[in-house]
């Protein structure tokens, strides 16, 4: 044993065996194994990752930069394969990024496989994207480039193709005790008492009948997904067995999908429940003894009072960052009835966190958009849940007078009156509408949105991160319809998951295009942020009152500089009635210099404003 390694093991080994054998009471024999598979995972790890490890634990902040910018994509849609991704790193320099997620590219089965969410085999890359040595080479050359990658893990559940699920078919009681096997319904009732559903529509029920082996299997999301049971440690030593074998692959951010379910108990809602948490925080210390310049990424869809615990304790650290899920539908929610109110809410909860808990923002991901707000909170509008989501998904399929949003329905369910929604960032703002019309003023209209919400994205706290394609406008692609793959063809998410638009990429460099200015905008917010010090990581954010409900008006404060940001949602020139004194602010955008008082904003307008004091 090393004495890096030694030294690693030994910060977080008592707590670690504490926390196991807490969990698993008989686990002293497995909890040793566990120790032994992560000495040689260290040992097998290779010299520049070695290397890189150390020069982050020295820099323990270096994903709070300010300078930090994500792209997330499919390698197939993007650029076929692996190799063919290799070959576009240059157009993401371009892009600014630096931070790619790669949608999930593991082995999944044919016709069933969730958009990638279903593995069969976590040591092998689907062969249709290329090998495990191709996202090595891919991983190297990120590196050289100062690019670092987050995938996908699945530990919630695996593919029925998995070999686990076929020994567990097969009958051998050791494998189906990995997943949650019962012999009749009885007990499966009884967890369908308390635990929801996540698609009730279109995968209805938490478990599934077998007739092949005349048993019901536990499957929270789709029948051919099957839960995990982590109560059996086999099931958590080889699961951080295959995290580690990846991450030695050269990624850099586990982004652990899922997280709140994976601990199920009889009785319970199987969601949050606290032993969730110690099998993260085994993971955190785990990755930091073996690989600590890696980064656990949680995804929790859920309302802040259940997301911000995944970041643990600042002692007793989880994940070292979190979706801001809730903050990006409070941003549609706005979009569509121009009222800033709830959004203003949203940001004050986040802004008051500790500044060590780093929020990944965006505007649009490769999922739908779920309608999650705080509706307890706008009761005091007189706004109710169902109605209101229903408000929003006809706004954004454009069925209200005035929208031009174009989207589509996901898991409508009739009899709950609720629905998520689809589409791409440039649709939803109205540019597909404005473009079949090939009506200028409407594609202008568009463009001042899209630019309103980039600006807007770019100045909240934490890291933003771009959806592939929106970039240069990228509207829905609606061949998914045509799809000889059923379950593509089923699924609206696709309209948001189309390949990207090569052939329109060119005139993102052409002036006056809309891909140019789009692209040429967003550059210039890249390049702001990455320039001025109000936008580091360490600074003081909080919003100010406008005292117009369209308007948005966030701060940044760091030493003796200030960034001042105002977001107008409506479709009318409106004016922010803030008073920041009598000093002279410029605009970063037009170099205009003006004082902030009774600032004019026109309608979709935006504005950071700059002021530099002795």
């Amino acid at each position: 044993m090393t004495v890096e390694y030694q030294r690693r093991l030994e910060k977080h080994y008592d707590e670690l065996k504490w926390l196991y054998c807490e969990l698993y009471p008989n686990g002293q024999g497995r909890f040793e194994e566990l120790c032994a598979s992560m000495e040689q995972w260290y040992k097998e790890r290779n010299k520049k990752w070695k290397a890189l490890d150390r020069k982050r634990e020295k820099q323990k902040n270096w994903y709070k930069s300010q300078k930090m910018l994500g792209m997330m994509l499919y390698i197939d849609a993007f650029a076929d394969n692996i190799s063919g991704l290799e070959e576009k790193l240059d157009y993401l320099k371009a892009c600014n990024v630096n931070y790619l997620h790669l949608m999930p590219f593991l082995a999944t089965p044919k016709g069933k496989s969730d958009g990638g969410y279903a593995v069969a085999d976590y040591r092998t890359v689907q062969p249709s994207l290329g090998t495990m040595e191709d996202l090595a080479a891919l991983s190297e050359k990120c590196h050289d480039q100062g690019m670092s990658l987050c995938m996908d893990f699945v530990m919630n559940h695996t593919s029925e193709d998995h070999e686990w699920a076929k020994r567990a078919l097969a009958g051998e009681k050791e494998y189906q005790d990995r997943y949650f096997f019962f012999d009749n319904y009885d007990i499966p009732s009884e967890y369908e008492k308390t635990c929801p559903q996540v698609f009730p529509t279109t995968a209805p029920g938490n478990f599934t009948w077998r007739e092949d082996c005349h048993k019901f299997v536990m499957t929270t999301f789709y029948p051919y997904q099957w839960d995990l049971n982590y109560a059996n440690p086999v099931v958590f030593n080889e699961m951080v067995n295959n995290m580690l074998y990846l991450v030695n692959q050269g990624i850099d951010i586990v982004r652990i999908d899922a997280v709140p379910y994976i601990w199920k108990q009889l009785g319970t809602t199987c969601r949050n429940l606290p032993q969730v948490h110690t099998i993260v925080r085994m993971m955190r210390m785990i990755t930091e003894i073996v690989c600590p310049g890696v980064l656990l990424l949680g995804e929790v869809v859920m309302e802040p009072e259940k997301v911000v615990p995944y970041f643990g304790t600042l002692e007793k650290p989880e994940c070292h960052m979190l979706y801001n899920v809730t903050t990006m539908a409070s941003t549609w929610h706005t979009i569509a009835t121009a009222d800033t109110r709830l959004l203003k809410h949203q940001m004050d909860i986040v802004t008051r966190l500790p500044k060590d808990y780093v929020f990944l923002n965006y505007l649009r991901c490769h999922d739908d958009i779920g309608w999650g707000l705080d509706y307890e909170w706008l009761k005091q509008f007189g706004i109710a849940e169902a109605p209101h989501k229903k408000y929003l998904n006809d706004y954004f399929r454009g069925y209200v007078e005035g929208s031009d949003a174009r989207g589509e329905l996901y898991n409508d369910d009739p009899v709950l009156q609720d629905a998520r929604l689809c589409g791409t960032t440039a649709s939803l703002c109205g540019l597909e509408a404005a473009g079949f019309e090939q009506n200028e003023e409407k594609t202008a209209q568009a463009i001042q949105r899209i630019e309103m919400l980039n600006a807007y994205l770019f100045i909240q706290s934490g890291i933003p991160v771009i959806y592939s394609g929106d970039e240069i406008g990228q509207v829905n692609d609606y061949s998914y319809k045509e799809s000889e793959d059923y379950d593509r063809r089923s699924d609206s998410r696709y309209i948001h998951r189309g390949h990207f638009r090569w052939d329109l990429e060119p005139a993102k460099d052409k002036k006056g295009t809309v891909q140019n200015r789009i692209f040429a905008s967003m550059k210039k917010m890249e390049e702001l942020k990455f320039k001025y010090r109000p936008f580091d990581g360490e600074a003081d954010v909080w919003t100010e009152e406008t005292y117009d409900t369209a308007l948005l008006c966030v701060c940044r404060k760091s030493g003796n500089e200030m960034v001042t940001g105002i977001f107008n949602f409506s479709n009318e020139d409106r004016t922010a009635w803030i008073d920041m004194g009598e000093f002279t602010w410029k605009d970063l955008f037009t170099g205009e210099k003006r004082v902030l008082r009774g600032v004019p904003v026109p309608a979709r307008g935006y504005a950071w404003y700059y002021r530099k004091w002795d």
